[in-house]
């Protein structure tokens, strides 16, 4: 039969994963996205052993094709630089298999797409709709043709205009209360080795080494949605400047950079999980399936995940169709849903509470707090993490 053809909306680490996959089990894909180009700054993201796993399934090496630094530690500070809960990375390596990396978003998206046809790319091109779902999906393209397609993956982001048009009852996104700050600072000369998330009261600081010297920082503050300062670096100086060391030389860095280098964004979740991951020959992942709060660090390692397990699921791009001459893809899709609903449910459900506990105001509930963490052996908050790190199965 003729090569099948899967239209991704979105060129976000889960729509590139999702088309890298596709192509790689002989898809033809296209990729659409919105922004005019590749994104060349950006944030960071941690790959937890979980996500590795993933992209390994489909033949990516994410610490060679994107240069992964490989912290010494994780944990948990206070303000005072008190280590709370602290995890060797060489502990979670032999726990888990593989040590966590972390590694600037643009190069990850950059290297993902390298993998794929340069035809396959689509900048500049926004899908405002799909209709159908019989045999075939019309996509209709902002300012440009329709593409008629076997399967279409919705990986359009947290605001995902796919999802509010095909779930309109659905309730949306949910304000955590919290608003974040993100960047990326060059600091060779620090040479900080642990990824640490620090808890204050109501706010929180996150440094995460990079390759080259370089660390992705992040800040979290409970306020109203929609704050804004004039100046980000003044305001995480205020806010964090008294934290303990490297917090001040960090700050320094961030100082240097252009206002537009620190990205803010408000902290949403969705309010309830989707009724399901799919509907007609679509099927959702990401943010635009199960957005979450980044507490976890899962949010980008739940999309990798979803796009492996979709990938898997659907026939090879020149199979032919099952006994009777039925497609296989819509039953690929509704066998989609069943494996990922639930886990990635489970995760932003998780990520929600924990975010909850780290964003505590109150003196006595943050000291409470702190205590609780502290109390619980290092290797236990370890093996916590089992169903998060050693959850990624592919079905049979």
């Amino acid at each position: 039969m003729a090569e099948r053809h899967a239209v991704v909306a979105g060129a976000g680490i889960g729509g590139l994963a999702a088309a890298l996959a596709l192509h790689r089990r002989g898809w033809r894909v296209t990729v659409c996205e919105r922004a005019p180009e590749p994104p060349v700054t950006g944030a960071g993201i941690g790959l937890a052993p979980n996500a590795l796993r993933a992209l390994e399934a489909i033949g990516v090496d994410a610490a060679h094709a994107a240069g992964g630094a490989v912290p010494g530690a994780m944990g948990v500070r206070r303000p005072d630089g008190r280590w709370l809960t602290r995890a060797a990375t060489a502990d979670m390596a032999a726990r888990y298999g593989i040590p966590p990396i972390a590694v600037p978003r643009p190069v990850l998206t950059a290297a993902l797409a390298a993998a794929l046809p340069p035809e396959a790319l689509r900048y500049g091109t926004a899908v405002t709709g799909v209709d159908g779902t019989g045999s075939r999906a019309t996509v209709r393209t902002a300012g440009g043709a329709d593409l008629t397609a076997d399967l279409v993956v919705a990986a359009d982001g947290i605001h995902s205009p796919l999802r509010r048009a095909h779930f309109p009852a659905h309730p949306g996104l949910r304000y955590l209360g919290e608003t974040a700050w993100r960047t990326i600072v060059d600091a060779p000369d620090l040479r900080i080795p642990a990824m640490s998330e620090t808890w204050g009261r109501g706010e929180r600081f996150g440094i995460t080494p990079l390759a080259d010297g370089r660390y992705y920082l992040y800040a979290t503050a409970r306020v109203p949605a929609g704050t804004r300062s004039p100046d980000p670096r003044a305001e995480l100086r205020r806010r964090f400047g008294s934290w303990h060391d490297p917090v001040p030389a960090l700050l320094d860095r961030v100082a240097r950079l252009a206002p537009a280098d620190v990205l803010q964004n408000d902290l949403y979740d969705l309010a309830a999980p989707l009724p399901r991951l799919h509907h007609g020959r679509t099927a959702w992942l990401g943010d635009a399936a199960h957005a979450m709060a980044p507490n976890l660090g899962q949010g980008g390692c739940q999309a990798i995940e979803d796009a492996v397990v979709l990938a898997h699921l659907l026939p090879a791009g020149n199979a032919g169709y099952g006994e009777g001459g039925r497609d296989p893809v819509p039953a690929a899709l509704a066998a989609y849903t069943a494996a990922r609903r639930a886990r990635t449910d489970a995760v932003r459900v998780r990520a929600r509470r924990v975010g909850r506990l780290g964003a505590l105001r109150n003196p006595l509930a943050a000291a409470a707090r702190d205590l609780a963490v502290r109390a619980v052996p290092d290797r236990l908050a370890l093996r916590g993490m089992d169903d998060l790190f050693n959850g990624f199965r592919l079905p049979r």
